[in-house]
């Protein structure tokens, strides 16, 4: 794999994945995403947890639900480079084996395993990253300083998959961040350790600043909600670059979703969808974010309102390389008229992911960030 620009980590959601495929080919092809398969069902998932493997468990729910999503992403990515997470589906072997492997075989995605993963499932990650021929990711969660400990565990887990590290990309992940002096000491201490501990083909950063709704918004507010969340994902890799200028790793952040965006299972508003849903828009320092209701007599008014709150603001790109296909439609939906065009939440991820993702890319071409 060709060390890429930009590593967005998104979650295989149809929004997420349609957004991918509307991005232009100049963009696309910068990127490298990293796709976090979400959980079938169940409560949200602990990050950095994993559980054992369930080889008893009836597949026939698992593999039905999986499998269309696998071919979509696989005809989706048409053979570019990336990676992806199955950490959340891979314990369910009887319902997951197939569906995974076809997703390594097929495309020009590399697998990720982690060390807090089971054994058994970190060596059948082995064995498939030996079909697909292209390699293996470690993912490492940087929540801690890493300390000697953290260093025997990646070392004993690189020798357990029995791959060189020229075969080896590290990805350390670096969560949602909240203190970015913080982040960044913790991710500088992960570089030096981690990063240093062996020749690795790529080194990744990932981290994520946009926020939880629940957390951003207040539970049965009245009236649709505006906010500003700052961009501290990308101000974390800024204060990175200018403590270790010749060690700075691949930006990769969480574009528009939560860091545990795909923790969260597929079915949790299975039948009726969510009673509302978030626009979201990325300037150069914040992130612009509102409420919209999905249901009710004024849920168009409101959006279409919500739409000209985010096309008035100055971080809005009216024209030049910045400006993406997601602008034009938050023009139409802010300027429009009735329901047509208003759009819904997977619409409103969709655009966001589009917006950003660009907007992203053409900054990092900007400050020269780009190796090919």
């Amino acid at each position: 794999m060709v060390e890429p620009l930009y590593v967005p980590v998104l979650p295989v959601r149809r929004g997420a994945v349609t957004a991918y495929l509307r991005l232009s080919p100049a963009i696309r092809h910068r990127l490298a995403p990293l796709w976090t398969l979400p959980p079938r069902t169940g409560p949200e998932r602990t990050r950095g947890a994993s559980p054992p493997p369930a080889p008893e468990a009836d597949g026939h729910a698992m593999n039905a639900w999986l499998t269309p999503r696998v071919d979509r992403l696989i005809e989706a990515m048409d053979g570019n480079p990336g990676w992806v997470d199955a950490g959340h589906v891979e314990s369910e072997l009887r319902g997951s084996a197939v569906a995974v492997q076809r997703l390594i075989t097929r495309s020009g995605m590399v697998l990720v395993t982690a060390p807090g993963r089971d054994r058994t499932l970190q060596r059948y990650a082995a064995d498939l990253a030996f079909l697909g021929g292209r390699g293996l990711a470690i993912r490492m969660a940087v929540d801690e300083p890493p300390d000697e400990p953290r260093s025997t565990e990646l070392l004993a887990l690189v020798d357990r998959l029995r791959m060189p590290p020229s075969h080896l990309d590290l990805i350390l992940d670096a969560g949602e961040v909240r203190d970015v002096d913080e982040s960044g000491k913790r991710s500088v201490a992960a570089l030096d350790l981690l990063g240093s501990l062996l020749p690795w083909r790529t080194v990744v950063l990932t981290a994520g600043a946009f926020p939880r709704a629940a957390e951003t918004f207040e539970a049965g507010a009245a009236s649709a909600a505006t906010s500003r969340p700052e961009r501290h994902d990308w101000a974390l890799h800024e204060w990175i670059r200018r403590a270790r200028p010749e060690q700075a790793p691949v930006y990769g952040d969480y574009s528009v979703e939560h860091a545990l965006g795909a923790n969260l299972a597929e079915d949790r508003f299975a039948g009726h969808g969510p009673p509302w849903g978030l626009l979201r828009y990325t300037g150069p320092g914040h992130f612009l974010v509102a409420r919209a209701p999905t249901r009710g007599n004024h849920r168009t008014d409101r959006s279409r309102a919500l739409a000209r709150w985010i096309v008035r603001d100055e971080a809005f790109r009216c024209s030049g390389a910045d400006r993406s296909s997601a602008e034009d439609w938050w023009e139409a939906c802010a300027e429009g008229v009735g329901s047509r065009g208003s759009g819904s939440p997977e619409t409103w991820s969709q655009m966001g992911h589009i917006q950003h993702l660009t907007y992203v890319t053409r900054c990092l071409l900007s400050r020269g960030a780009g190796r090919s």
